[in-house]
């Protein structure tokens, strides 16, 4: 009874305390008038509220190894973490510390976890479910933050949002660096989702329906995962998942084996080795098969015979540390062979490139472009080189650099350089496209209710023979749900799984050939632009170059009263004899024949 009227007289006394205290202009809720255990009891209530407690992940494995460039060189989709299959009705957790560049605020420049099938990626039959990257912001249509045809943008949510200024930089981007859990549930019959924090930040996809199964057996109902870093890098710590290839200890790892990367073919006779091969790298394979790329700073170089004399010499590669840098007992060596030569005297065009005509076209979208130029094709061209000792032999053209060609008709000559500065030039001639239309043999592609999900719909094909501009006109319906769900263009030999390259309406493309060529596009505010998108008028010119590129050019004139243009020049990657397009949808379609 005693203790039970202690304690109604101290909450009577907390009470009474706090509501004279409430007038106090500091704030000052812990006075040294109430008894020191009531404060301290106080103060651990509210520091619970503003620190909640890390959530306990259960079954967790050490995984340690690095995702990406410590130095934050590593661009998107050039470093992969290892493949985490997730079965039905369990759960992946991982445990990871992501290094933000603390040099570069661009806004996506941090990390994605991207979601396939059972199936290694790019193999037969591999299919993405979506990729859903840490990033947050306001605008989900103008910023790709997550992508794929599996992936519903308005089940995403995030505690931080971030607004990029017009040089996609948001200094909010620092705030994503940091010790991330990242858990993708698979326990609901009616639900999936993926959740990534580091307690400061949170970005979550909350499906309210079982992902669908895209592996071709319809037994196996596994999914995997794994994550990219761009700009970034992640050192990895945990899993409670034993990835393919198996877990990596922290304990550190002796050296196994090594290959040599851009060793060069040919080296000037009196050029230092350590200058010749400064742009060498290894990659080292360690115990547990961890690998790392090694630069040539931290390799030991010898060749034999000497450099001395002109011939084909030994590279001799020696590494000697461990995973965490130490030394090691046993080091590694390997191998492999390069051609001391003399000095380069001059360079001949000996065969002519297979393409000496190119053709431009110039619609609405590139009339305003100054000094607009195309690539050289060297396919088929021979240079040979003359030494100082009066030798000769013919250099392989990816040893050589060209000058850019002028889109102005009539000959223009390309500048031809090799090292050291020596010279050759040859002329080619350049004319302007002849245009020619083309029209679909079906009114609509699409369903009219714009439901047709990413390039389930396909025009016919159309050919365009070299130095020729095909084109077509139509009207473009969208759901307006985002910039994407508009047309797609798409470029492909006559075999349409052959792809060079696809584009978007937003000024978006993809694609072998796509990271070449020269974009732009006059849409502006995407949210003025997009409304005219239902019901534009638009054009697509589709130019053969003839110089092994394609360039798109597309005029869209908008229901607002705003016409608006873009444009993708030097599309590479292209055979000239064989040039198709295709115009496709996502959430949109297609009116011809008006």
């Amino acid at each position: 009874m005693r203790l039970l009227k202690k304690i109604a007289y101290a909450c009577c006394y907390v009470t009474f305390g706090l509501l004279a205290l409430t007038g106090c202009t500091d704030g000052g809720l812990y006075d040294v008038n109430a008894p020191d255990w009531i404060s301290d009891r106080i103060q651990e209530i509210e520091d619970s509220k503003k620190q909640p407690e890390e959530e306990v992940l259960e079954g967790m494995q050490e995984d340690v190894y690095t995702i990406g460039n410590t130095d934050f060189t590593s661009g998107f989709w050039s470093a992969f973490s290892k493949y985490y299959v997730v079965p039905d009705g369990e759960k992946w957790n991982a445990v990871f510390n992501l290094h933000i560049n603390p040099a570069d605020n661009t806004y996506y420049k941090n990390y994605a976890v991207i979601v396939t099938n059972d199936v290694d990626r790019g193999g037969t039959g591999y299919t993405e479910y979506g990729a859903i990257r840490f990033d947050v912001t306001g605008s989900p249509e103008t910023y790709n933050s997550q992508w794929g045809d599996h992936i519903d943008y308005q089940y995403i949510s995030g505690t931080l949002l971030l607004n990029p200024d017009e040089n996609n930089a948001d200094p909010n981007i620092q705030k994503l660096g940091g010790k991330v859990t990242l858990t993708i549930d698979r326990t609901s019959e009616s639900a999936f989702t993926l959740k990534m924090t580091n307690g400061v930040a949170t970005k979550t996809y909350e499906q309210p329906y079982k992902e669908e199964n895209l592996n071709a057996d319809a037994s196996n109902t596994n999914i995997r995962c794994f994550l990219v870093p761009e700009g970034s890098y992640i050192d990895f710590l945990q899993t409670n998942i034993v990835p393919i290839g198996g877990l990596t200890s922290a304990l550190d790892k002796i050296p196994v084996s090594m290959v040599l990367q851009d060793v060069p073919d040919q080296v000037n006779v009196g050029t230092p080795l350590e200058e010749a091969m400064a742009n060498v790298s290894a990659i080292v394979t360690f115990e547990e098969g961890v690998t790392k790329t090694v630069p040539a700073t931290e390799l030991t170089f010898s060749t034999i015979p000497d450099m001395e004399q002109p011939g084909v010499k030994t590279l001799v590669a020696i590494y000697n540390k461990t995973f965490k840098g130490e030394n090691c007992d046993k080091p590694i060596m390997a191998n492999t062979t390069f051609e001391v030569v003399e000095q380069i005297a001059s360079i001949e065009v000996t065969t002519p490139p297979s393409h000496t005509q190119y053709y431009y076209y110039n619609s609405d979208a590139t009339t305003s472009l100054a000094n607009r130029t195309m690539a050289f094709d060297p396919t088929g061209m021979a240079v040979t080189a003359t030494y100082s000792d009066g030798s000769t032999r013919t250099i392989d053209n990816t040893r050589l650099s060209f000058s850019a060609v002028p889109a102005k008709t009539g000959s223009q000559t390309v500048t031809i350089t090799a090292e050291e500065g020596i010279t050759a030039t040859v002329e080619v001639t350049v004319s302007e496209s002849t245009t020619s239309e083309v029209r679909n043999t079906t009114n609509m592609v699409g369903a009219a209710d714009n439901s047709t999900g990413f390039h389930e719909a396909s025009s016919d094909k159309f050919n365009v023979p070299v130095g020729k501009t095909m084109y077509t006109t139509f009207t473009n319906y969208s759901d307006l749900a985002a910039n994407w769900n508009n047309f797609l263009v798409f470029l492909h030999k006559s075999i349409t799984t052959n792809e060079y390259a696809f584009v978007r309406a937003d000024n978006w493309g993809s694609g072998n050939g796509y990271a070449a060529c020269v974009s732009g596009g006059t849409q502006g505010d995407w949210g003025t632009w997009l409304p005219g998108m239902n019901g534009a008028k638009v054009t697509v010119y589709v130019t053969n170059c003839g110089n092994s590129t394609a360039d798109i050019q597309v005029v869209m004139v908008g229901t607002k009263g705003t016409t608006s243009t873009q444009y993708y020049l030097g599309i590479n990657t292209i055979d000239p004899n064989d040039l198709y397009f295709t115009l496709s949808v996502e959430k949109a379609h297609l009116v011809f024949n008006e």
